[in-house]
């Protein structure tokens, strides 16, 4: 890697193309959710995730060693995360009570041990690249090898895939092969377009026929997904014959006064507008009772069953369960139950969903960091896993799935309800509550990676948040109606269940799992390899 500045020989790369790397970084951080005030906020910038992708595939294109690959990897991805979940800092600090000072180290921590992935990733880049392989080659490997660190993060340790680059797609042309391939496979198609562009031409190369008929097919597969894309058809024909009105309810209470003062304002201001709302089906936020049941006041549970029970409505409210375990132990579950009319056999008599993707920290403590958690002051710190794949409430010929919290960020579990078309849901709900970090662009970060979920799996998408993004979200990831973030409020509005076939990308991944997009990968990986190896043994080049 060649610079006009000389390099100290105490770090491999010179400072400009540190400076380079921080700043390309923090672009992509950017292009996930535009976090500036004006009529781009929040929105997904395309075009500058594969621009600031394109720098890092340069550098690292261009790289004379293991140690510079690895440092351009974790470099870029640093600044990118920290960008991309800086907001935890909020929820430690403020909410959590924890110093400034540490709470920043463990948001830099973190972000700095996730970007290992990356830079073990570029590693591998580089010691399948470096010699003889031409662009298209590179670009395979360098998708391959960016996707699966993709997968590493969103997947070990209970995976944390926040700010995955595929979410800057959200409105761009990779956004039609979000229902064949995924998040994770929009990852693989950006990192290939940034390597395509930036890779270091080295010198003229032939093509072999098998190296033109591939891309050929590769070519011709990817323009007849994008063209016969479901997110591209239209669904009216799929769709429920009558709709069901909805209101999702935003409560709008502060974090601080959640789980304190805030608990009388939040049993009034709920009972109030779920005994109020005449649509069919009323939505609260994630624990919007933030008491289990033996806790509330009472008269307060009574009344509400007795509502919903005798009249043609329904309700989901979020709130905390408390049951006990076989050895009389209390145990909690983060969980969302369903008041339901009495009326219609065809429809479930009783529902409860359990919250089965934990977030660290928040709702279990991971193994040796009990002292981390004892630092700060989080209420219901250990919750109970739910399963993976639960079933679906059926209400008004709806198969309704709910999620909680950031449970929507794994789409590959939310398939999982999708290997039946026949039982697969027509609706999904959101039950949000990410008061945890203040007005920020995790707001916007979060409704994009519903939208996401939406697009991939063909189906509305329906989010009822405390503070926002309360929003209505159609079958191909579009936002219909939305209410103001940090408002109190409630979004009413008709809605389409939608039905008939599932996305190519439910089929498979219901299935399978993430494991096809695993295995693809590493066949890209040999395959490239090979033509290296080859290369390096003056046999005929496979690649253009």
């Amino acid at each position: 890697m060649r610079d006009s500045n000389r390099a100290d020989h105490r770090w491999p790369l010179t400072w400009r193309v540190t400076a380079l790397l921080l700043v390309s970084g923090l672009a992509q951080a950017i292009s996930l959710a535009w976090p500036l005030d004006g009529a781009f906020y929040g929105v997904p910038q395309g075009w500058l995730q594969c621009l600031s992708l394109m720098v890092l595939a340069g550098t690292l294109d261009r790289s004379e060693s293991s140690k510079q690959a690895f440092l351009c990897g974790w470099i870029f991805s640093l600044a990118w995360l920290i960008g991309s979940i800086w907001w935890l800092f909020i929820s430690m600090n403020k909410y959590g009570g924890l110093p400034a000072p540490i709470a920043a180290m463990a948001v830099f921590l973190l972000a700095s041990g996730l970007a290992i992935f990356y830079g073990a990733a570029c590693v591998v880049f580089y010691k399948v690249c470096k010699t003889g392989v031409a662009v298209l080659p590179r670009a395979s490997a360098f998708a391959a090898t960016w996707l699966l660190a993709e997968i590493v993060r969103g997947t070990i340790w209970t995976g944390f895939p926040w700010g995955a680059v595929g979410y800057a797609h959200v409105e761009s042309a990779l956004q039609h092969w979000a229902p064949w391939i995924g998040v994770y496979g929009l990852c693989a198609l950006s990192a290939f377009i940034a390597m395509a562009f930036a890779a270091e031409r080295r010198g003229r190369r032939t093509s072999s026929r098998l190296a033109i008929a591939g891309m050929s097919v590769f070519v011709a597969a990817l323009g007849y997904t994008w063209v016969n894309s479901p997110s591209r058809v239209d669904k009216v024909v799929h769709r429920s014959e009558t709709p069901l009105r909805v209101t999702l309810l935003q409560g709008n209470i502060p974090q601080d006064m959640k789980f304190g003062e805030g608990i009388n304002r939040a049993l009034r201001d709920y009972r109030e507008a779920l005994l109020s709302s005449a649509s069919d089906l009323t939505v609260t936020p994630e624990t919007a009772i933030p008491l289990i049941q033996q806790q509330m006041p009472e008269h307060y549970w009574q009344p509400l069953l007795a509502h919903f029970s005798k009249g043609p409505q329904a309700a989901l409210i979020g709130l905390p369960l408390a049951m006990k375990s076989e050895q009389g132990q209390l145990k909690y579950s983060n969980s969302v139950i369903a008041l339901l009319p009495q009326t219609s056999p065809a429809d479930t008599a009783s529902y409860q969903y359990d919250k089965h993707h934990l977030v660290p920290f928040g709702e279990f403590v991971p193994p040796l960091f009990q002292w981390f958690v004892r630092m700060m002051h989080i209420p219901l710190g250990e919750f109970t896993r739910g399963d993976v794949a639960q079933p679906s409430l059926v209400f008004r010929g709806e198969r309704i799935a709910p999620n909680i919290c950031y449970e929507d960020l794994f789409g590959e579990e939310l398939a999982r309800n999708f290997v039946n078309p026949n039982t697969a849901p027509t609706l999904m709900v959101n039950l949000s509550n990410i008061a945890w970090f203040g007005d920020t662009v995790a707001i916007e970060q979060h409704l994009l990676i519903s939208r996401m979920r939406a697009l991939e799996l063909g189906r509305p998408m329906l989010r009822a948040t405390n503070t926002g993004a309360t929003a209505i979200i159609d079958a191909q990831g579009r936002v219909t109606h939305r209410l103001p973030s940090a408002v109190q409020g409630a979004l009413t509005a008709e809605v389409y269940g939608m039905h008939g076939p599932t996305t190519p990308y439910a089929q498979w991944v219901s299935v399978f799992g993430l494991w096809p997009l695993v295995l693809f990968a590493l066949l890209i990986l040999l395959v490239v390899a090979g033509m290296a190896h080859a290369s390096r043994h003056g046999l005929r080049r496979f690649g253009p």
